[in-house]
C-alpha cells in the first residue's frame, strides 16, 4: 500500500496527466469537469492503477462495459449503470468497451459555491461511505442523459455564468438521484462500526462548520471534541478515520476550514475579520496566513478574483 498511497489526486486533470491520459479538454480553472470517457480511452482494454481522489465522481454508463473497485466493493459496469463516489476512497477501474460513458467530477467547494450551500443537509447520501451502483431501464436512464448532456453543453460554452448554470442543472440531477435511488436513505443502517464512526464524524464536521459559518457557535472543534461526541478515545478516532478514508483527521478538518472560508469569502458583505472570527481564529492575521498557506492566495486576493470573475 505504500506505493499506492502516493497516488493521491486533488483534481481529475492531475490524475489524467499522471496516468498518461488526454487532459486537454479539462478546464483547470474550475473544480468541475465532465466528458465522455470515449474521448479519453482510445486504447482498450484499460486498467487503471489504484488511486485515491480527493473529489466527487459521478459516472453515467449509457453504453459500455467494465469493472470498478471502491475499497472492498467490486462491481461490473454495464449499460444503464449510474454510481458515484465521494473523496477519500481507494479506487481502480477497468474498461473494455466504451461508447458513451460520461464522467462528472467536482470538488466540495464547487458543490457549496454553485450547487447548494447546505449541500450535505439537502443530499445526505453524498456523505455515504460506499453507495451501491444502480442499473436503470433505458427510459429511466434517458432522464439522466438529458441532464448530463445539458451540463456538458454548458461546460463547453465557457460563458460568464457557466458555473451558476451548471450548479442549477446539477441540483436537478441530484434531486433525480435522490428520487430514484435514495428517497428512503438512512445512513444509520449502512456499514459496519468503523463505517458508522466515519459517517458520524463527517456529519458532525459538516454541521459544526455550517454552524460556525452562520455564527451560531464561536469555538472550532478539536479532535478531542469529535472523539468525545462518539465516546471514543481521540487516538482511536484518528486511526479509524485514517484507515477508512486514507486521510488524517487533521486533513479533514483543514480541508473543511478552507472550504468554508472560500464559501464565506464569496459573500463580499462579510468582512474578512468577521470570517476569521466565525471560523475560530482569534486574529485575522492568523486566518490570512492559514488561508494563504493552503490556497496560495490571501483572502483579500481570493475575494478580488471572485468578484472580477462574476462581474
Amino acid at each position: 500500500m505504500k506505493d499506492e498511497e502516493k497516488l493521491i489526486f486533488n483534481n481529475l486533470k492531475e490524475q489524467y496527466i499522471h496516468f498518461g491520459l488526454p487532459a486537454d479538454g479539462i478546464d483547470e480553472k474550475t473544480d468541475f469537469a465532465i466528458h465522455n470517457l470515449k474521448d479519453v480511452h482510445a486504447i482498450l482494454p484499460y486498467q487503471s492503477l489504484i488511486f485515491r481522489p480527493n473529489f466527487f465522481s459521478f459516472v453515467f454508463v449509457k453504453n459500455g462495459y467494465g469493472r470498478y473497485t471502491t475499497d472492498e466493493l467490486v462491481f461490473d459496469t454495464v449499460p444503464g449503470t449510474i454510481y458515484f463516489t465521494n473523496p477519500g476512497h481507494y479506487k481502480s477501474y477497468n474498461w473494455h468497451k466504451i461508447e458513451e460513458i460520461y464522467l462528472i467530477t467536482l470538488s466540495e467547494s464547487f458543490l457549496k459555491e454553485n450547487v447548494h450551500k447546505d449541500i450535505f443537509e439537502e443530499f445526505p447520501f453524498l456523505l455515504a461511505e460506499t453507495v451501491q451502483p444502480r442499473v436503470l431501464s433505458s427510459d429511466a436512464f434517458s432522464e439522466f442523459e438529458q441532464l448530463y448532456l445539458l451540463i456538458n453543453k454548458e461546460y463547453q460554452n465557457h460563458s460568464a455564468y457557466r458555473n451558476r448554470i451548471i450548479g442549477n442543472l446539477f441540483v436537478v440531477l441530484l434531486l433525480k438521484i435522490k428520487e430514484y435511488f435514495w428517497k428512503d436513505y438512512n445512513p444509520i443502517y449502512e456499514g459496519n462500526r468503523s463505517s458508522q464512526i466515519v459517517k458520524e464524524f463527517k456529519r458532525m464536521l459538516e454541521k459544526h462548520y455550517r454552524d460556525l459559518g452562520n455564527g451560531l457557535i464561536e469555538k472550532a472543534y478539536r479532535v478531542q471534541d469529535y472523539a468525545d461526541a462518539q465516546s471514543l478515545h481521540p487516538n482511536y478516532l484518528s486511526n479509524v478515520i485514517k484507515i477508512k478514508t486514507g486521510k488524517p483527521i487533521g486533513t479533514w478538518i483543514t480541508e473543511k476550514t478552507i472550504s468554508e472560508a472560500r464559501a464565506l469569502l464569496q459573500n463580499s458583505t462579510i468582512a474578512i475579520k468577521e470570517i476569521a472570527y466565525r471560523l475560530g481564529f482569534s486574529e485575522s492575521t492568523h486566518f490570512s496566513n492559514y488561508f494563504k498557506k493552503h490556497t496560495g492566495l490571501s483572502p483579500v486576493l481570493f475575494r478580488k478574483q471572485h468578484i472580477a470573475a462574476t462581474s
